[in-house]
């Protein structure tokens, strides 16, 4: 098998070009414009092997602007032209969407015919529905529908070339609304439920999550991951007997927008929407069914909503409230589909071979935490952020994963340049080539942080390398969780929280002083603990090395502060990390994410404050200062609730379980 692929370099090509790479044998010809050449070679090192091969040209041209001896000496021998490439954004133009969508279907269909392929696969959109009103089936095409924006128009237009023009046998892919992939999460930019994750943001940053929020009906949308469609055209293109066939690549049911919408608030901690009225399909549930249904359907609030924002009259009044959210009020017309996906054909083509559509809720978190991570630009939009950060250098530890990893992203999205220190030496320049794809810049310095000869090394490289040192963000942490029963004969424990926790981190702060005082000021950020303030059992020697950090900066401060030289402790509460990982009990903890830590971290940086806390934090700090006594029974209560290990629970694990979470919950965030 010979392949010529289109958009290789694009969210869903990339994928599908691994599942070839993965299932099928043969050389893999994929179209790459010069300029991008440097990207495409990334992926390439990362899929590995040699049977990739870039093709020079342009969307744009006849052709596909192939050197016309590339296609004399291939002619005959590609089995699959696979087209991808196209522009897949609501918010583009008209002129855009014409040359991109309709003029480079054409010219991938010119190219298909020169070398002469044996099927010409189209990715199309159920964007060529428009609005039909009703079940859509894979065998209907043109039914009259509207089409209500360039983006909808273009994705009709160009599957009727081929339908029409196709001198080759074709098969074409219809696939609903492609979300991030549902294991990993990833994803290349922010589009459709996409662009409503920072009103999801804000609502879990500044209401409770049991709070009950009253939503509207919003209709029906259809969302498949990345990896789905990839893995479906992979196998339906090579199953014999399907050509001029059209697939539908959707969830098989219709997806409520606000149950969509929940899902994710679900994901991120945030309160979720209800709808008081209940939606049916010929109008409303209950009492209002029968008059609603009377009403003309371009009359009904759902779709006289539509109508209207999809006007540039209104859309020109809402666009500057809904665009500080992140949300182009073209968008929200098109937020659900009138028309309902019939995909019983491709079911059938599929069945057996394990590929099928998850629910939205077994992933929904991972998709959360992708964009949350990496596709969240709301420090690279905060002015103050910028500010502060622009051009600095920031010396982070623990940079590898978790929140130093975040923490770099979100530093480099400010305009500032991560140092990335860790162990971890692959993972760092991981990290950086993310920051550099990006437009960012990063350093790597792989150093032990236990190790304190290293640090002193790593010191005097740092000066030497840098023009400055701005920031430095003690983040490496271990983390101990066992009782003083059990650490009768295991005083390493103590010692190896201390050497890293405390001695490496005022190591590296000692050693990088000389740079901050010549460079005229610094700013040093300590991830400290919440256990420092509330004092949780079982924690003795972890604790004991943030409380000596913090006790350390505190007397520094008053010495150095003439010089420029500042500190900020963070009480950081429970995070959803790695580090807690072994311990299964926080599996169903309130924690925060990685990305809100790093928020602190990035607040800590701006502001500059003494200390960053929690409420929870802080009234644990004056229990322990006014009642002592009543603090450490109610302590004491918590060391008989939860156990020690996994194999001290035995079978108190189920009959504890219940007052376990009760605590968890009333002391959010405490490390228990």
């Amino acid at each position: 098998m010979s392949y010529f692929v289109t958009g290789a370099t694009g969210f869903i090509g990339r994928h599908l070009v691994e599942e070839l790479l993965a299932h099928r044998d043969g050389e893999i010809h994929v179209l790459v414009r010069a300029g991008s050449l440097g990207r495409l070679e990334t992926l390439m090192r990362r899929w590995g092997g040699d049977r990739v091969r870039p093709v020079v040209g342009d969307l744009g041209a006849p052709s596909l602007g192939v050197d016309p001896a590339w296609i004399a000496e291939h002619a005959g021998t590609i089995d699959h032209v696979m087209h991808l490439a196209a522009i897949y954004d609501m918010t583009a133009d008209d002129a855009t969407n014409e040359v991109l969508n309709v003029g480079g279907t054409r010219h991938a269909l010119e190219l298909a015919e020169a070398v002469q392929a044996g099927c010409f696969h189209h990715v199309s959109s159920v964007a060529a529905a428009g609005e039909h009103h009703g079940v859509f089936t894979e065998e209907m095409f043109d039914e009259g529908q509207r089409l209500p924006s360039p983006y909808h128009r273009t994705k009709f237009e160009s599957e009727r070339i081929v339908r029409e023009e196709c001198a080759v046998p074709w098969r074409v892919y219809r696939p609903a609304i492609v979300v991030g992939h549902s294991e990993t999460g990833a994803m290349d930019k922010v589009d459709g439920p996409y662009y409503f994750l920072p009103l999801v943001k804000t609502l879990r940053d500044r209401l409770p999550s049991w709070l009950p929020l009253v939503g509207v009906d919003l209709g029906d949308t259809n969302m498949v991951p990345v990896d789905y469609v990839a893995k479906a055209m992979d196998h339906l293109a090579h199953l014999p007997g399907h050509d001029g066939r059209a697939f539908h690549l959707v969830n098989p049911e219709p997806q409520p927008v606000v149950e969509t919408l929940n899902a994710f608030c679900s994901a991120a901690g945030a309160p979720r929407l209800f709808t008081p009225i209940d939606r049916r399909l010929g109008g409303l549930a209950g009492p209002l069914a029968a008059p609603l249904s009377l009403v003309p359907r371009r009359l009904r609030p759902l779709q006289a909503f539509n109508a209207a924002v999809q006007t540039k009259a209104v859309q020109s009044v809402l666009d500057p409230l809904t665009s500080r959210l992140g949300i182009p009020a073209e968008v929200l017309g098109h937020s659900s589909f009138t028309a309902v996906f019939d995909s019983r054909a491709t079911e059938r083509a599929l069945a057996g071979s394990g590929i099928a559509v998850p629910d939205l809720e077994s992933y929904a978190r991972t998709l959360w935490t992708y964009w949350e991570e990496h596709l969240d630009d709301s420090t690279g939009r905060d002015a103050d952020a910028r500010r502060a950060l622009a051009g600095k250098h920031v010396v982070i530890t623990g940079a590898s994963s978790g929140i130093g990893q975040v923490t770099a992203l979100k530093v480099a999205q400010a305009g500032g340049i991560p140092v990335l220190v860790a162990r971890g030496k692959d993972k760092l320049e991981e990290t950086r080539a993310t920051i550099e794809l990006r437009g960012g810049t990063a350093h790597v310095y792989p150093c032990d942080l236990s190790d304190l000869e290293a640090i002193d090394r790593l010191c005097e490289q740092l000066t030497e390398d840098l023009p400055s040192v701005d920031f430095v963000v003690n983040n490496a942490g271990r983390s101990i969780r066992r009782s003083l029963r059990l650490s009768q004969d295991r005083f390493h424990d103590f010692e190896r929280t201390m050497q890293l926790n405390y001695f490496g981190a005022i190591r590296l702060v000692i050693g990088l002083i000389p740079a901050m005082r010549a460079g005229g000021g610094g700013h040093v950020v300590n991830v400290s603990s919440i256990g420092v303030q509330t004092n949780p059992p079982r924690f003795s020697a972890y604790i004991a090395s943030k409380a000596a950090l913090d006790a350390w900066s505190n007397v520094v401060s008053s010495e150095l502060i003439g010089e420029g030289i500042t500190f900020t402790g963070i009480h950081m509460p429970l995070v959803r990390t790695p580090m807690i990982a072994p311990t299964k009990i926080y599996d169903k903890f309130p924690t925060i994410s990685p990305a809100q830590a790093a928020d602190l971290l990035v607040e800590a940086m701006v502001e500059r404050p003494h200390e960053i806390n929690t409420l929870l934090g802080n009234a644990g700090a004056i229990a322990h200062t006014v009642a002592p006594q009543v603090a450490f029974r109610v302590l004491n209560l918590a060391y008989h609730v939860f156990p020690d290990s996994a194999a001290a629970r035995g079978q108190a694990e189920g009959s504890r379980e219940s007052e376990q979470i009760l605590l968890a919950r009333l002391f959010k965030g405490v490390h228990w």
